[in-house]
């Protein structure tokens, strides 16, 4: 699957076009995580996307712990 495919996929599903490039890069995770995307093609888009500008969220895990304490 190419990005544009990627792209066109998640117009199709989402009605709507994706905001920035997380937007896409959330997609593919989700779609790999249903098997919709082989591990090969996942690496390739992530790779591609981050190229774009998209980052994972960095979450801060030490203030997750804290609230629940």
């Amino acid at each position: 699957m190419t990005l544009g495919e990627l792209r066109t996929l998640f117009i199709g599903l989402k009605q709507y076009e994706p905001v920035d490039s997380n937007e896409l890069l959330d997609f593919a995770r989700q779609s790999y995580l249903k098997g919709e995307l082989a591990l090969v093609q996942y690496r390739d888009m992530i790779r591609e996307l981050e190229a774009l500008g998209a980052k994972k969220p960095d979450y801060e895990l030490e203030g997750i712990i804290h609230s629940h304490i």
